[in-house]
């Protein structure tokens, strides 16, 4: 079986770089996959991206060693496990507020005895190799999001789940959860804590500890602190502000860069 590369770095205590695919285009999503990032993940949450267009997505990316993810709408375990069978590596889940979340989330991404997932896997196999069903349990990633103030306050028991394999803080939401501005980058004492506190969970638990960021100089200071896991930016973007940019530059002003999440 392909070995998920996530695994490998992590193993290693190296950090995994992200990007965020919110464009429903394969194209897109093979440019992206060829500029070296360690992982992409294709969001199907906030992104305007539908199965059959992600399935292209995953086509792209698979020529390239980029570790295909998708972030699913919501914790619901037919879409994680179509999303598996037809080739992701990991799922991410948004808002996991308690273990008993976690516990069905991680049952999805998993087959019997440790987990539900249905058996079917009709691209994975293509992507992944013949002995798939034989290693899909411990190559795949549940990767759970720590972003309401319920989930900062049950963050330990997630994070004590065996088939949870990492928490991923999505910092907007856990801002306006935590009734903070909703920002990206924070440097508000208060969300600082909260990242720290998932940070010392996941270390407690052995589980990597995942955030997005909005700039690679936030990212580095999030590895330095131990993060193992940053998505720096979307494809969105990227193409935002290099667009603006180039404007700006052609009509010789100052260009303002787009600070949304996704």
């Amino acid at each position: 079986m392909r070995v998920n590369r996530l695994r490998t770095l992590w193993q290693h205590g190296d950090a995994a770089l992200c990007a965020w695919l919110s464009i429903p285009s394969n194209f897109s999503a093979e440019l992206m996959a060829h500029a070296g990032f360690d992982c992409l993940t294709i969001d199907m949450q906030h992104g305007l991206i539908d199965y059959q267009v992600a399935v292209t997505m995953l086509q792209a990316i698979s020529t390239t060693d980029a570790v295909p993810l998708a972030r699913v709408a919501w914790n619901d375990p037919g879409t994680i496990m179509k999303l598996l069978d037809a080739g992701c590596y990991g799922i991410i889940c948004p808002m996991i507020n308690h273990a008993a979340e976690a516990a069905a989330f991680a049952a999805a991404c998993r087959y019997p005895p440790f987990g539900m997932r249905s058996y079917g896997p009709k691209r994975a196999m293509l992507y992944a190799g013949n002995d798939y069903p034989e290693y899909a349990n411990e190559t795949i990633l549940a990767i759970a999001m720590i972003e309401t103030a319920e989930g900062l306050a049950n963050v330990d028991e997630i994070a004590a789940l065996p088939g949870i394999d990492a928490l991923y803080i999505g910092p907007a939401d856990l801002s306006l959860s935590l009734g903070r501005q909703q920002r990206i980058d924070q440097t508000d004492p208060v969300m600082v804590e909260a990242l720290e506190t998932v940070l010392a969970a996941a270390r407690r638990h052995g589980k990597v500890a995942g955030l997005h960021t909005g700039s690679p100089e936030y990212a580095l200071a999030m590895i330095e602190k131990g993060f193992r896991f940053v998505t720096v930016a979307t494809d969105a973007s990227f193409l935002e502000n290099e667009a603006r940019r180039v404007v700006a530059v052609a009509r010789h002003a100052n260009p303002s860069s787009a600070r949304g999440p996704y």
